[in-house]
Formats: structure tokens, sequence, C-alpha cells
């Protein structure tokens, strides 16, 4: 079985990149879809190279096999210098065990991916706030319901000078987040590269309809109005606010993260 280890653990990885990025779309929980053509071809390269490490290990236990068959024939006298020798020789495959436990991690992408980042990354992640200071904003599309993503709607709301938000009525999906004295958060992740260099965006939710707020983790669009809070550009604008409408549960989205 040491034969073909590197074989399996290639295979493995590979199985499992391709599982996430050619056969679905999990691996939008952790890298941006750019990305998706590395990760396939990426994929690809780790099979191809597991088939050709099986491929040497069948061809070198032949090549054993058939020596074993010639030194068998030898005469008696020999075979303790041939166990020896076949002692040492079976050893040469061997590599150090714990390499096999790179078949977990493996294994577990394969059989069982890791969910998106979620509430308990959101309430490690110190607020994040754009470089590009308080300024005039370009006009939003027009409409009588806009959907715009959390992390513009917190940008708008906390720097725009020109107060875009102002009597518009805004659509946005996220997942839950709650704070304290029974406050609620329109939450999203946004991701530059892949999930570990995940910032967040959240909204205040107040307002009738945000009253028996959703379970942790649940996705929810809400529709409602901007609330301005603070001065802009300052600690007291975030986060921002928005007063509901309407609150709806929804399906977690195949791309979970959010875009400016």
């Amino acid at each position: 079985m040491r034969r073909y280890g590197s074989a399996v653990l290639l295979l493995l990885v590979g199985g499992a990149v391709l599982r996430i990025s050619l056969f679905s779309e999990l691996y939008l929980r952790y890298v941006q879809a750019a990305l998706r053509p590395y990760l396939v071809i990426s994929g690809s390269l780790l099979i191809l190279l597991g088939l050709v490490a099986a491929v040497r290990g069948m061809r070198q236990r032949d090549h054993e096999e058939h020596d074993d068959h010639e030194e068998h024939s030898e005469e008696e006298e020999e075979e303790g210098e041939e166990a020896e020798h076949d002692h040492g020789h079976s050893h040469s495959h061997g590599g150090p065990r714990i390499a096999w436990l790179l078949t977990l991690p493996a294994l577990a992408l394969l059989l069982f991916p890791p969910p998106a980042l979620g509430s308990y990354s959101a309430s490690r992640e110190e607020a994040q706030r754009a470089a590009q200071g308080v300024g005039t904003f370009s006009a939003l599309p027009a409409g009588k319901v806009l959907d715009i993503s959390v992390a513009q709607y917190s940008s708008r709301a906390i720097y725009d000078t020109g107060h875009s938000l102002k009597g518009r009525t805004l659509r946005m999906t996220g997942f839950v987040t709650h704070g304290s004295n029974g406050t609620w958060y329109l939450t999203r992740l946004l991701v530059t590269c892949c999930a570990a260099d995940a910032t967040i965006s959240k909204v205040e939710i107040r307002g009738d309809e945000a009253d028996g707020a959703p379970q942790t983790d649940s996705w929810v669009t809400v529709t409602g109005t901007w609330i301005p809070k603070g001065k802009l550009g300052t600690d007291g604008a975030w986060p921002p606010v928005l007063k509901a409408a309407r609150v709806k549960q929804v399906k977690e989205p195949a791309d979970p993260y959010d875009k400016r």
C-alpha cells in the first residue's frame, strides 16, 4: 500500500479540487469566481500526476515480483542473504506514516466541504471602512426598488455627502448577526481574493418589521429605507441603519460573498 501512497494523496486532493470547482460552485465559498479556471487546471494536473504515480507503482510491483521469482530459484544456501535483501528493499519504499494524515483534509473537502464564513468570522472581524473619505458618489440607477449590496449601502451611508440613499427604497440580501439589546444586523463578507482576506460590511436593521430577529446565520432579504446616523466619515456613522419595511428569509446564494 505504501507504494501507492503518493498516488492516493494526489488523486484525493485533485478530486477534491475538481469537486468544488468543476462539478459545483462550492469554490465560491473560498475564492473569487475569477480563480475557477486555475482551480480546474490545478485539480486536473493533480489527477494526472496521481495516475502517473499509480502506473509507476504498478510497474514497480511487477518488477519486484519478477525479481522475487528469480531469487526463489537460487540455491538454498543463498536464502538468508535474499531475505535480508528483501527486508531492506521493502523498507526503501516506506515514507513517514504521518504523511497519511494529509488524506484527512482532502477527504473532508471531497465529502464534507466546509461552509462559507458566517457570523463567527464576522464577530471576530473589526469594522473595515473604505479609505476614500467623504465625498459625492455617482447617482444610483432609477427604479421603484433598488437592489444594492450591503457593502455599497455601507459606503454610501457613511461617506456620501450627496445623500444618494435619501428617499430611495432599497433591497439587500445577507446573513443575520446579533448585537446587544436585541439589535440585529444584515451582514455580508467581502473578499478581495479568497476567504482569508474577508472583511465585514453590516447594516443595523430597525423598524416594526425588524421585531423578532431571525436566527443567527440565516439568510434574509430586507427591503427598506435609509436612516441617517452620526456624522459622515466618523465612527458614529458606523454601522449604518436601515428601516425595514419587509424581511424575507431566503436560501444562501451560490456566491455568499459581497461585491463593492
